[in-house]
């Protein structure tokens, strides 16, 4: 990803477009045959690097302009022939068509990063599919699920995740080559149309000077989504991870320290450095988004914030994707700690279906409930077992039978294969 987004292969990826303009041109018989083939022989083991971008900074320096610099730069490389080189074309059209090219590329890449962490998510799931743990809402114990629902739950949100990164790849897959304008004054629409086929683009159906900066937002838009999925795995690891409930943490490889001071401690580092970076996703968003709105056919207050937030966010989010994959592959899981935390509350996360059990035999909702939340209160207070404090109740009418069935943990899981089955797992 870093080297995508280098300087020597934004050059490299410029010489592309602008040869296969130059192609395009020499096939409609505007430029002498034979020209892009001198041109190519002329760049043979003159490869655009480091030396080449150095150079181009060198002349940008004086012509304060990146493409003007580019094409005298490869003057100095190609000759007389070079004269053939950006004919028709804007900065932009070169500019934008290119970026485009190296933004499909890097979401590639990324949409292979997320489909190693599905993988790495759907393993945890099927392995832990059975495995009762707690369920939590509002941080609070609810009732009992497993541990592989909530990795199925992150699963079905990447499967989204990479569903939009997709499509974002597609919308941003298209080449401009309109001219100053986008009237194509200088430039006929059929040499766009050349290009976009030789490099598997579409051709955006209508320009200015520029290629609408929503395209770019919506791409900006999945990396964020993406980002917060992360960021979701990433909160749900560091909860489990804490000493009060410790089901699940981040694996601590030999040689590792937690603390300068404390020798004890394991903390859940990469999680939060996930965390930290999906923040950063959504405000790069915020940027795209601002971009979108320019002056009239044009102006360059989207180019500046561009250079930062195009491979930042991708770089970055390839990271956090790839350090969560590791996260996800290395957690190490306390399964007889999430029955401990099941058993914690003597028995109270069974209070729904007690009250179910009541209502079956007779009562109404609100007496039932009274009854139960009463008991409930009780159970919290002096930690006494609620099937204990139930039985006891004069109200209630529940057998000793009824009453061990309200308690059975399993009737909780009894449909987990039949939401596994709508995932094939």
């Amino acid at each position: 990803m870093t080297a995508l987004w280098a300087e020597a292969n934004k050059y490299r990826t410029w010489l592309e477009l602008e040869l296969a303009a130059t192609e395009a041109w020499e096939e409609l018989a505007e430029v002498p045959e034979g020209t892009s083939t001198r041109i190519r022989e002329a760049m043979q083991g003159q490869e655009l690097d480091d030396a080449f971008a150095a150079r181009v900074a060198e002349i940008e320096a004086v012509t304060k302009h990146d493409i003007v610099a580019f094409t005298r730069a490869l003057t100095e490389r190609i000759g007389d022939d070079a004269k053939y080189i950006h004919l028709g074309l804007t900065s932009t059209d070169v500019v934008d068509s290119s970026q485009n090219l190296i933004f499909r590329e890097a979401l590639s890449l990324l949409i292979a990063d997320g489909q190693a962490l599905l993988e790495a998510l759907k393993e945890k799931a099927v392995t832990y599919k059975h495995t009762p743990c707690i369920g939590r809402t509002h941080g609070i114990h609810a009732e009992p699920m497993t541990f592989g629902l909530k990795f199925l739950n992150f699963y079905a949100a990447l499967e989204r995740d990479i569903a939009r990164l997709e499509r974002a790849r597609e919308s941003i897959s298209v080449i401009m080559l309109s001219g100053s304008v986008g009237t194509y004054a200088h430039i006929p629409p059929e040499i766009e149309e050349r290009v976009a086929l030789s490099l598997n683009m579409q051709v955006d159906k209508v320009t200015n000077q520029t290629v609408a900066r929503d395209r770019h937002a919506e791409v900006l838009s999945a990396i964020a989504i993406l980002g917060t999925t992360l960021e979701r795995i990433a909160v749900e690891v560091r909860h489990l991870q804490r000493t009060e409930v410790r089901e699940a943490q981040e694996g601590f490889s030999k040689g590792q320290t937690g603390s300068s001071s404390m020798p004890h401690k394991k903390n859940p580092i990469s999680t939060e450095n996930i965390t930290g970076a999906a923040r950063l996703l959504r405000s790069n968003l915020q940027a795209a988004l601002e971009n979108v709105c320019l002056w009239h056919e044009r102006d360059i207050s989207h180019s500046s914030v561009e250079r930062i937030i195009l491979p930042d966010s991708t770089t970055l989010a390839s990271y956090a994707t790839r350090r969560m994959t590791t996260v996800v592959k290395n957690l190490i899981v306390y399964p007889e700690n999430m029955q401990r935390n099941l058993d914690a509350l003597h028995g109270l996360v069974f209070s729904q279906r007690v009250l179910h059990k009541l209502i079956d035999k007779g009562m109404m909702r609100e007496a039932a409930y009274d009854l139960v939340q009463r008991n409930s209160l009780k159970s919290w207070e002096d930690a006494t077992p609620l099937k204990a404090l139930i039985a006891k109740d004069e109200a209630n009418p529940l057998s000793k039978e009824e009453l061990e069935a309200a308690f059975d943990q399993a009737w909780y899981l009894r449909y987990v294969d039949d939401i596994y089955a709508r995932f094939n797992l």
